[in-house]
């Protein structure tokens, strides 16, 4: 395994600013996510690690060894693609070979090795089928053996599950975090699906127009969003606008809102706000709690608008004082209040209120 260094890159396609002055760095052994919309750069920055890109400025190292200029067959790095690649002639034994014999090595180590890989990914009983014989998820995991088996440095993800069904993409979700811990492997990957990031990653950063906007945990990500771009790509969220009225401490801070009177914490170590910022509330639908009645602060009221039933969670769609719509989930819900009923209240802890700079 080993740590991979991003240090301040660029990239522009024309006049297009792909990557901005990105840095970031990740650890040996670490599964690190890049998340992002379409467009946001995630694969230009995959692909300057696999040594496909070279930056207009900055460096890129494995370890210490700066690898800026070295080509891609050169750097280690193993690398699945979205359609997997996989040769539809060959049998599952030949594609996961062929790193292999590439590299010239020894038949008989081959023939183990070959072996060791498919039994990492359970597919020992698939040698001798042809790829167009296997289903989607087969694919990925003799891609995936074909990756592992030439020892790489890193292994490099691009949107690998984007092509399964959604069962199926539950079941690999784990199944590739098991084999890169398994095999000691530094793993970058890049996905727009947040759930699938959230669900598996070591760290995440969040990509937006080139730029890194937070790098965290998931769930630093998502309890802490830094920013109304980050709060709004990573789940749901419900933003409310207010103006600060006092700050307690260095990150508890009291706001008005058209909504009421709101404590919350800021997410921005770096920021402190004053008496007369305006800023942005977030809270999570999750946090909201329904009440017998309205709490002075942290609380809202309104008329049920919607109801959308999904098994273990209810989503409540409140129409609050003012007009505003708030969205509010309850989990394991015991009984479904209906829309048109009479006024609703509900509440949410100040621990969950994150204020945002505008």
């Amino acid at each position: 395994m080993v740590s991979i260094t991003i240090d301040k890159v660029s990239k522009s396609f024309g006049k297009t600013l792909a990557l901005n002055n990105i840095s970031l760095h990740i650890k040996a052994g670490e599964l690190f996510f890049l998340l992002g919309s379409s467009g946001c750069g995630k694969t230009t920055l995959l692909r300057h690690i696999a040594g496909f890109y070279s930056p207009d400025k900055g460096k890129i190292l494995f370890g210490t060894d700066d690898v800026t200029s070295t080509p891609p067959h050169k750097r280690n790095a193993a690398m699945m693609f979205q359609s997997y690649a996989l040769w539809p002639h060959m049998t599952v034994a030949k594609n996961v070979a062929f790193g292999l014999e590439e590299q010239g090595k020894p038949k008989s180590q081959i023939k183990d090795l070959v072996a060791e890989a498919l039994d990492t990914v359970k597919m020992a009983g698939y040698s001798e089928r042809k790829i167009n014989e296997l289903s989607g998820g087969q694919q990925q995991r003799a891609a995936l053996a074909r990756a592992l088996i030439v020892r790489p440095r890193c292994l490099l993800l691009d949107e690998p599950l984007s092509n399964l069904d959604a069962k199926l993409r539950l079941e690999m979700r784990s199944e590739i975090r098991r084999i890169c811990k398994e095999s000691g492997l530094t793993a970058v990957y890049v996905t727009h699906d947040q759930k699938e990031a959230l669900s598996i990653a070591d760290r995440i950063a969040i990509l937006d127009s080139g730029s890194v906007e937070q790098v965290g945990s998931a769930k630093e990500i998502y309890c802490s969003p830094r920013s109304k771009s980050v709060a709004g790509f990573i789940g749901e969220t419900n933003f409310i606008a207010g103006t600060v009225t006092g700050c307690k401490t260095d990150s508890q801070v009291d706001v008005e809102t058209p909504l009421g009177q709101f404590t919350g914490r800021t997410s921005d170590p770096d920021w402190h706000p004053r008496s007369g910022d305006t800023i942005t509330i977030s809270i999570r639908p999750e946090a909201f709690r329904l009440t017998e009645s309205r709490p002075e602060v942290n609380g809202i009221t309104g008329q049920l608008a919607s109801l959308t039933y999904l098994g273990e969670i209810a989503q409540y769609g409140i129409k609050a004082e003012g007009g505003s719509m708030i969205n509010i989930a309850e989990l394991n819900p015991q009984a479904l209040h209906q829309p048109g009923e009479s006024l609703c209240h509900a509440s949410v802890d100040k621990d969950d209120v994150v204020i945002i700079s505008n």
